[in-house]
């Protein structure tokens, strides 16, 4: 079973938080927080926030063992770099180049199922030539 929790309209750059995201993936979550808690990263603080988020959610609304959880999926999206959270920076002639405040949609997504070994997980979807080449022939 999976629980996930998401953060919206975060303050951190997509970018920072995917480095840090990168980090993480794949882990249980008790060493996944404890990794977050030692990389002096902004990232690290607000992406720890939403771990423990998708940990009480599987431990509350699923029942679920904190001790048998691990990050099964997590990506960081980018949210509107527009609007009033754009600045603009004078530049010489006149000009204005603008500065934009990116924001970002964190999700993480964490499983109480075990990591299946490489050669044993699930395929994903087949190729279209596969498909096509196992379809009905004549």
């Amino acid at each position: 079973m999976e629980a996930k929790a998401i953060a919206k309209f975060v303050h951190v750059s997509p970018r920072k938080a995917r480095f840090v995201m990168d980090a993480v993936r794949g882990k249980d979550v008790r060493g996944a927080l404890a990794l977050l808690d030692n990389i002096p990263n902004r990232a690290a603080g607000i992406i720890g926030k939403v771990v423990r988020s998708a940990a009480a959610n599987a431990e509350n609304n699923h029942a679920m063992s904190v001790d048998e959880l691990r990050i099964a999926r997590c990506f960081v999206d980018g949210g509107p770099a527009g609007g009033r959270q754009l600045r603009i920076q004078p530049r010489a002639r006149g000009q204005a180049y603008r500065i934009r405040k990116r924001l970002s949609h964190i999700t993480v997504v964490v499983t109480d199922e075990p990591l299946l070994p490489k050669g044993q997980r699930r395929r994903r979807r087949a190729s279209n030539a596969e498909r096509s080449s196992s379809g009905t022939e004549g």
